[in-house]
């Protein structure tokens, strides 16, 4: 395979040289999420954030998650690239840590 820039791995289109264009299938869905009209502040939680104010913004966090038409592609992906951070659908960090 021929690349852009050598040693990066970039792959290059062999006939015009340029960079292939990017695949998206796999995040379309993110363009549904009920979470695109919401501040992110409600997923991701402020450093040091303990207790109940947390569990009151995962909370809020999970509501949204739970009208969701896209709920179940979002904890897919979530748990499928071991996300660290936030509420994707609808678990939070420790609930996903559970079920990896």
């Amino acid at each position: 395979m021929r690349t852009g820039q050598a040693g990066t791995g970039v792959p290059r289109n062999r006939a015009s040289g340029k960079l292939p264009a990017p695949r998206t299938e796999h995040y379309d869905w993110q363009v549904h999420a009920a979470c695109r009209s919401v501040d992110t502040e409600v997923f991701f939680h402020p450093e040091n954030e303990r207790g109940s104010a947390r569990q009151r913004r995962e909370n809020q966090a999970k509501q949204v998650c739970a009208r969701c038409v896209v709920r179940e592609e979002c904890r897919a992906h979530a748990l499928r690239v071991q996300e660290p951070y936030g509420v994707w659908g609808g678990l939070g960090e420790v609930e996903r840590l559970r079920l990896t």
